[in-house]
């Protein structure tokens, strides 16, 4: 709808109107569209209150009711029945196609996420890298874009020296076997509580990371065996979350291909000595790069500056993301600042997509009360919380466990993604899994109560739209939204749009069901069946975009 309002008031203005000048007023009797003129005042040199009542005086088109001037803002009010046809109309053609773009026009996008830390607990933080990166895949998708998700492995550095020495010193293969990821983390802990009182195990924990990337037969067939064993217990987590990659290559993959990128930056002038170290100056008051310790030993940022050359290489694509923590802002800024002076034009393509924390009563959540918080246990817990509530509310349904998986999961997701990713995030279990309210649940449960209305009720392909009531207004003025929202979600890579908006057109579906009886008028009762299946239609698709499944029941 706000495309075709622009296309409107474009017609009867030489003045260039952009699409996010369109606004929504606040107030049903301002009308249903507003656009302001104060930005056309200084070049044409008259009052908004004068441009305002110019432009209203000439505009006139059969999708508008009515235009009024009213202090600087021309206000419109758009004739409901015709624009109700229209939309529904469209929503019932494209069917889970309306609001795709052709924006991206097939254009590669590579995005950096998730990436845990093998032998690690997978963390709460990966879970907003991932999360959030599958949205944004998804949306780019959306948008006509290819996107690449590669789960770049925290697989390699000193700290996989020192785990490989604690193992040779306490390690026991079976219980590796039966608890890969704890029983790696409880090593690597007693290994720094030891190394605390005998500092020759750093010594060591350093000389068998060198004897990893020299390739010792050894190393390399015990490092692997950890990287197989938590890979087994990630995969349990994103079968859960329901997250697919298309690649995995981690730190390790780029271990012999540094050298040529350590090279080329020798040959290109650009490497300088720091105390034994070699670093890139970046310059405009960001630190050095630091490319090699004084050992010899390679960093983050040698293998993302060769990861990211790779990357070119191999999907040549338009675009490359980085879903990682907003803590690492300066660090990307230096690698896109190295490839840069390295010559590669494309760094600019390079974008850090940061995000917040996960806050327990305003502590980060990592530890309680020392214990690590696992993220399966979380998902769990919510999963649990889910099918008891639903065991209370619905005995009767036949399919609770995998009903119960669906909402647990997706309130978890919901309440992440429901606030722009910068933010911090305040984790309460309870409060995600509400029923009431902005959660995931509410949404589902409006799309559920949207399919039980369609059980009732065959299916329509025709009807008529004659008067429009308030209700049944505003469900069409947010399904108008939809192409909209989901556009300007994937320019600026944020899924908070999309949950924001499955909020506001559950709320309006909800306000309809509870004030207008689909079928008690049979003169009305095929347009306003046509409003429950454009519903179902666009909340399971927003909710697809998000990463969340939509139960038909709960």
């Amino acid at each position: 709808m706000k495309m075709k309002v622009l296309d409107i008031l474009q017609n009867f203005t030489s003045e260039l109107i952009e699409e996010n000048m369109i606004e929504i007023p606040a107030y049903a009797h301002l009308g249903d569209f507003a656009l302001p003129c104060f930005p056309f005042a200084k070049k044409l040199r008259k009052s908004p209150n004068v441009i305002a009542q110019e432009l209203a005086g000439n505009i006139h088109s059969e999708y508008i009711e009515k235009v009024e001037a009213v202090n600087g803002y021309v206000n419109l009010f758009m004739k409901r029945s015709t624009f109700a046809y229209s939309t529904l109309t469209t929503i019932h053609n494209q069917g889970k196609q309306y609001g795709s773009s052709n924006l991206g026009a097939g254009g590669v996008v590579t995005i950096d996420m998730s990436s845990p830390n093998i032998a690690k607990p997978f963390s709460m933080g990966h879970l907003r890298s991932t999360v959030i990166g599958n949205s944004i895949s998804l949306l780019l998708e959306k948008n006509g874009y290819q996107p690449i998700k590669i789960n770049h492995l925290g697989d390699w550095g000193t700290q996989f020296g020192k785990l490989l020495v604690a193992y040779r010193l306490w390690g026991d293969e079976k219980k590796v076997q039966e608890a890969p990821i704890q029983t790696l983390l409880n090593l690597y802990i007693r290994f720094h509580e030891e190394a605390e009182n005998d500092d020759s195990l750093n010594d060591k924990g350093r000389a068998a990371f060198k004897s990893l990337e020299d390739g010792h037969p050894e190393a390399l067939e015990l490092w692997k065996w950890f990287r197989s064993e938590s890979l087994n217990e990630f995969q349990k987590i994103y079968d859960l979350l329901g997250v697919s990659f298309d690649s995995f290559q981690g730190e390790a993959y780029y271990n012999d291909k540094m050298d040529s990128i350590v090279q080329e930056l020798l040959d290109k002038n650009l490497l300088i000595e720091s105390d034994g170290a070699l670093v890139v100056e970046v310059g405009e008051n960001i630190p050095p790069c630091l490319i090699k310790k004084s050992d010899g030993a390679t960093l983050y940022a040698t293998r993302d500056i060769t990861a990211a050359i790779n990357r070119k290489q191999t999907y040549d694509f338009a675009k490359s993301l980085y879903v990682v923590g907003n803590e690492q802002s300066l660090h990307f800024a230096q690698i896109k600042k190295v490839l840069g002076n390295m010559g590669y034009e494309w760094s600019e393509t390079i974008q850090h997509i940061p995000f917040g924390l996960i806050l327990k009563e305003g502590k980060k959540l990592s530890t309680r009360k020392g214990k690590i918080v696992l993220l399966e246990e979380v998902l769990n817990e919510a999963i649990q919380l889910a099918e008891t509530t639903i065991e209370e509310k619905n005995p009767q349904l036949t399919n609770k466990k995998e009903v119960s998986k669906v909402v647990g999961v997706g309130a978890i997701i919901f309440s992440d993604l429901k606030q722009h990713r910068k933010h911090d995030i305040e984790f309460d279990l309870k409060k995600m899994l509400q029923t009431e309210g902005e959660t995931g649940p509410y949404v589902q449960y409006s799309y559920a109560r949207a399919c039980s209305i369609l059980r009732k009720v065959k299916s329509v392909d025709t009807f008529q739209v004659t008067v429009v009531n308030d209700y049944e207004w505003d469900v069409i003025k947010s399904l108008q939204q939809f192409p909209f929202v989901i556009q300007r979600a994937a320019i600026e890579y944020d899924p908070s749009l999309v949950a924001k908006y499955a909020i506001d057109l559950a709320q309006s579906f909800n306000s309809f069901y509870g004030n207008v009886q689909v079928m008690k008028d049979s003169s009305y009762t095929s347009y306003r069946v046509s409003i429950v299946q454009c519903v179902v239609i666009v909340l399971e698709e927003a909710l697809r975009l998000l990463g969340i499944k939509a139960p038909v029941e709960m």
